[in-house]
């Protein structure tokens, strides 16, 4: 059972029948409230306290009044909220107060009521605002750029720069190398960050839909379309628009493409007026464009209006001292993900994963991740576990060798060999022993000691 929250409220006033009566009537509504009789103690209250809401009069003998208490709760940046309570107060004051960061301002004698409703939308303001940083560290776990390698660090320096411009991006890398999470930091980044961040992968689109995808259509454009339909460009205005392959459009698309790039306009399928847009586009390749250029099958022109800033995004097996720390960073995920303890890696199997060549990138790297969450029963995630989830050994990329000692490589080779021999004998110990040269019973331990499902 989740343990349920009970909103705390510091009230602060000089006055003891106000204490009295506004801590009654708020523990009535199941708050938890504590009360100081002036500014001084009201302070040392709240450090102990931490309140949600402070209700702070502020007309208070001694050295701290109401504004002197309001200055000094706000210089400790908390997301504490205060709602300031006078019997005698002026436009000026109230204008004084909002400005010092007070949520409202409310006069004397007081109306629960009105207390009440400022309280219940002070409190739904928090509780977005709260849901709002869960949901933004979330993006940002999911997006974050892992890595120590050069490699990386020069990636994430390029993003810092790049991101709060304007420029058009062209992303260059193999298949897998996480081109995506690259666009999405630079939007991140950018002035348009509270605006749409659109992914339209263009290998994905038949060539006869990618024009409609892209720029939308006019009414009956289409044969039976009774509206007319609104495209990526148009849903991406005053966003960034995230052209994954970009290789894979037509020449026709291109050439609006590279339109809207120089006049931020564009008209829809069988449409005669232009529309303006506002949109940056980031665009991605896993193919060489230079090599397409010269084959006849991308604008050069389209090219270096894109390639205005370059970005090559290095595959993992030129940076394997990353692997390790993506591992790592994936079952955390995947434990969060499943709702399991998080699995850690043998420096055996690690040292394997270090040496394989990954050809599917980071995202076959992810994937195998989360195959090893599902196969695994263990907690460590042992060599021969990589193996049994299919990673292949057999690369001369891999030394394995060095990875296990000569007992344990016997040890493999055998349970190996005793598990395929028994399979082409359909599981028959007697003719496997046979085939194999061994006594029945000595086979029989040695698929007891190896653990070998019959």
């Amino acid at each position: 059972m989740v343990k349920q929250i009970i909103p705390k409220i510091l009230v602060i006033d000089d006055e003891k029948p106000i204490r009295t009566i506004l801590q009654a009537s708020l523990e009535d509504e199941n708050f938890h409230v504590q009360v100081a009789e002036n500014g001084e103690s009201g302070l040392a209250v709240f450090k102990s306290f931490q309140p949600d809401i402070i209700l702070l009069d502020i007309w208070m003998p001694g050295d701290y009044d109401g504004i002197e208490v309001l200055k000094q709760i706000k210089s400790f940046r908390t997301k504490t909220q205060i709602i300031i309570m006078s019997g005698h107060g002026t436009i000026e004051t109230a204008v004084q107060a909002t400005k010092l960061g007070a949520w409202d301002f409310v006069e004397k004698p007081l109306s629960m009521d009105k207390i009440l409703i400022l309280i219940s939308n002070i409190l739904q303001f928090q509780k977005e605002v709260s849901e709002k940083k869960v949901l933004l560290n979330r993006l940002r776990n999911n997006i974050a750029i892992i890595g120590e390698s050069n490699d990386v660090l020069h990636m994430k320096q390029m993003i810092s720069r790049i991101g709060p411009t304007q420029a058009w991006v062209l992303i260059s890398g193999e298949s897998g190398t996480g081109k995506d999470l690259i666009a999405q930091n630079i939007h991140y980044l950018s002035s348009r960050v509270g605006q749409v961040f659109l992914e339209v992968n263009c290998s994905l689109i038949p060539n006869e839909l990618i024009e409609s995808e892209l720029f939308g259509y006019e009414k009956d454009y289409h044969i039976g379309s009774v509206s007319a339909g609104i495209g990526k460009f148009e849903k991406a205005h005053g966003g960034t628009l995230f052209l994954n392959e970009i290789s894979s459009l037509s020449l026709e698309a291109q050439a609006t493409v590279l339109r809207i790039l120089q006049e931020q306009k564009f008209k829809r399928l069988g449409g005669t007026s232009d529309i303006d847009v506002d949109v940056r586009v980031i665009a991605s390749t896993s193919k060489d464009l230079k090599e397409e250029i010269r084959k006849g099958n991308f604008r050069e022109d389209l090219y270096y209006r894109l390639n205005v800033i370059p970005f090559h995004i290095s595959a993992l097996r030129d940076r394997p001292v990353d692997i390790s720390n993506l591992a790592s960073h994936f079952s955390s995920y995947f434990a969060r993900e499943m709702g399991v303890l998080e699995k850690r890696f043998s420096d055996k199997a690690m040292f394997v994963m270090r040496d394989y060549v990954w050809p599917g990138n980071v995202r076959e790297l992810k994937n195998f991740v989360e195959r090893l969450y599902i196969l695994t029963p263990g907690k460590i995630i042992e060599a021969q576990d990589l193996s049994y989830a299919g990673l292949s050994f057999e690369s001369d990329n891999i030394a394995i060798a060095h990875v296990v000692s000569f007992r344990d490589a016997r040890s493999d080779f055998e349970k190996n060999y005793l598990s395929k021999k028994i399979e082409e004998n359909n599981g028959n110990i007697t003719k496997t022993a046979e085939s194999i040269g061994l006594e029945r019973s000595y086979l029989h331990r040695k698929i007891k000691s190896y653990g070998i499902e019959l």
